[in-house]
């Protein structure tokens, strides 16, 4: 569904990913583990279109995206939930969500996009008229992610959304990403939890310092194995 391919990219003259190449199933949840600095978040920017591509190319569905603003991806099928949340503070929870189904294929649809976002996250039903910058950390990022399903995307990247979060939240976290993956989402997760990361996940792949490391369906993985890869220099 997305093919990576022969990938690098960075910021002006620094480089960041080197020659990456990795595909993306359809209705399966891939996930990056890395170490901070490896370039997860540089490769979900550049798939995006944040960051722009020196060499290789990204396919999406068959196409090339190219030169593709990244305001034209959610109307493509990706929607991102970056790292730190990212909501609109002096804006109310649902209209935060709104904001989510911005694509004009989506705008039909706000209303029970709304509620299944509300079916999911039930504390968002109830602070729906809350300004988004009262929420706590666990809360906020619902928010995010229930913001980021609005347009319903076609694929789904979501960067380190355990970060911060108290362990009973961590597991409600992936808990809702289990329940995804069993509706058939595509997704693609940046994680730093690497027991729980694998144990949801089809599809492995380690990063370090801009080079993938390790690619492996999920089954397959040797967590202590992927652990002293993760660790060494």
């Amino acid at each position: 569904m997305l093919e990576i391919s022969n990938v690098r990219a960075g910021y002006g003259v620094i480089n960041i990913l080197w020659d990456i190449s990795m595909q993306v199933p359809e209705g399966q949840l891939t996930t990056i583990i890395g170490p901070n600095g490896a370039g997860k978040t540089t490769l979900l920017r550049a798939i995006m279109g944040l960051v722009p591509l020196g060499q290789g190319e990204i396919r999406f569905q068959g196409q090339v995206f190219g030169k593709t603003p990244t305001w034209e991806m959610l109307g493509r099928g990706l929607a991102m939930i970056p790292e730190g949340r990212m909501i609109f503070k002096d804006m109310s929870v649902e209209d935060n969500l709104i904001l989510g189904a911005f694509p004009k294929a989506s705008r039909g649809d706000v209303s029970a996009n709304c509620e299944q976002a509300f079916e999911m996250f039930p504390r968002l039903k109830e602070r729906r008229r809350q300004m988004a910058g009262t929420l706590s950390g666990g809360e906020a990022q619902m928010l995010a992610m229930g913001r980021g399903l609005m347009s319903n995307p076609k694929v789904l990247l979501i960067d380190e959304p355990s970060l911060g979060l108290a362990p009973v939240i961590v597991n409600e976290l992936f808990d809702t990403l289990q329940r995804l993956k069993a509706e058939g989402r595509t997704i693609v997760l940046v994680e730093q939890n690497t027991h729980k990361a694998v144990r949801v996940a089809d599809q492995v792949h380690l990063m370090r310092s801009g080079k993938l490391v390790l690619s492996q369906a999920a089954h397959d993985v040797d967590v202590a194995e992927l652990q002293q890869r993760y660790f060494s220099h």
